[in-house]
């Protein structure tokens, strides 16, 4: 059942991109991963959050990473920054479902937010990873050697990417 929920998914995405002509679906599969695109490339678009956000609660059940998501969630915890390697500005998010995620946004390619509290809604574009808390979202910028999706994250009506 849940395959075919996904297969409708996608194939509705697909429908909606070839109706509107303005979006390209992507989906980047290399050898050395694999990502599935859920959702569109379009900060715009307005297919339903609420479908990926099932995607996401699918993708960690089956313990599934690569996956590309789009949803949105609440700021409950803010971390220090990882300045190991790349730096990523870090926060825990609730989504709607009650799921938690961890953002690690890449702040060498991609501004920070500044303005990021505890409570304010955060919408991401980015790749799930799972891990037992609950899974972390990356890849929310754009690819500066254009080989993976670009990501964003949205707060406050400004975009990040």
């Amino acid at each position: 059942m849940k395959k075919i929920i996904v297969l409708l998914l996608i194939c509705s995405t697909f429908y909606q991109l070839s109706s509107t002509g303005s979006h390209s679906a992507i989906v980047v599969n290399t050898p050395a991963q694999s990502t599935t695109h859920i959702g569109t490339a379009s900060v715009n678009e307005s297919a339903s959050i609420s479908a990926t956000q099932d995607a996401i609660a699918h993708a960690y059940e089956n313990k599934r990473s690569n996956v590309q998501v789009k949803g949105v969630g609440k700021v409950i915890k803010l971390l220090a920054d990882d300045n190991q390697g790349s730096r990523h500005q870090k926060f825990i998010l609730q989504l709607p479902s009650g799921q938690t995620l961890l953002i690690a946004h890449n702040i060498d390619l991609a501004p920070r937010i500044n303005t990021i509290s505890i409570g304010d809604q955060i919408t991401f574009y980015g790749q799930y990873e799972w891990n037992d808390n609950g899974g972390v979202v990356h890849w929310t910028h754009r690819d500066p050697n254009g080989r993976h999706i670009g990501g964003w994250l949205q707060h406050n009506g400004q975009t990040y990417q």
